[in-house]
């Protein structure tokens, strides 16, 4: 049997993606979310949960965007913003003042959800927690809060032609290269804890221009039984085509077609939740 799990990232970034996300699990394919516990629909995330309480709810750790709540010297502007790139965090991250102050994010940030609604596992925004330094950080924590599972970013490459000459594409595909890199360290840091991860990993490869023929053929690479494989979704409620976020509105859009589990189902996926696998 291959799992499959459908997580939507970052629930609480705002109102239109809260929305998208609690359609998507109603429809049936998505199966989990992660909340980013500093961004401006947090508190609307709350009003959220109440009506789709089931739903495993996962730690969207974010050290790129948005205010940090403990105003991190090393990670923000003068305003208290997060300013650092992810190449500027792999430099930084070698800086033991700066892990101290990512850990004390950490932990601001999951003890805001932590009364709200149990969690089950812990990913981030920007793949950050990829980052060695900072994923056994990560993983020291997650056994710290008993949280059991850790997202890693095995993702085989796979190339859609009529998406081949797309200017973002070279851009996945490095950063593709380095996650798998990353994974194949992080994978070694798993080993020595109780900590599961999966075993496959789609999302990266087409960001900004996920599909639902991407997603397919991201899968259809996967053949091994008996593994487990994430797929991120961004689900965004805006129909505007000029709109920055329209991509995540044809994300969106995936998640209320029904036909699209059936496909998932003929590649021999069942869908599943973090829950279950722990």
């Amino acid at each position: 049997m291959k799992k499959l799990i459908i997580n939507a990232d970052d629930f609480g970034a705002s109102e239109q993606n809260n929305k998208a996300i609690k359609l998507g699990y109603e429809a049936g394919i998505i199966t989990s979310t992660s909340i980013m516990a500093n961004m401006p629909a947090f508190d609307k995330t709350i009003e959220t949960l109440e009506e789709i309480k089931d739903i495993d709810l996962g730690f969207h750790f974010n050290i790129i965007e948005g205010p940090s709540l403990t105003k991190s010297s090393l990670l923000c502007n003068q305003d208290g913003y997060f300013n650092c790139s992810f190449q500027e965090l792999i430099i930084k991250s070698q800086n033991k003042k700066c892990i101290f102050q990512i850990e004390e994010e950490f932990r601001a940030q999951i003890e805001r959800i932590l009364p709200i609604h149990p969690i089950t596992h812990i990913d981030s925004h920007v793949h950050t927690h990829s980052i060695p330094s900072i994923f056994k950080l990560i993983i020291k924590l997650a056994q710290e809060y008993n949280i059991k599972f850790v997202r890693t970013q095995k993702e085989k490459p796979y190339i859609i032609w009529d998406k081949a000459f797309n200017s973002k594409l070279p851009v996945n595909i490095l950063k593709n290269i380095l996650l798998n890199i990353y994974t194949s360290i992080n994978i070694k840091e798993i080993k020595t804890s109780n900590i599961k991860t999966n075993d496959y990993f789609i999302g990266a490869m087409y960001t900004g221009n996920m599909t639902r023929e991407t997603f397919l053929q991201g899968l259809k690479k996967i053949k091994k039984d008996e593994t487990i494989t994430e797929i991120i979704f961004h689900p965004y409620l805006d129909e505007n085509k000029n709109g920055s976020k329209y991509n995540n509105y044809k994300e969106f859009l995936i998640t209320q077609n029904p036909k699209f589990k059936e496909e998932l189902e003929s590649l021999g996926f069942v869908l599943s939740k973090y829950l279950h696998l722990v």
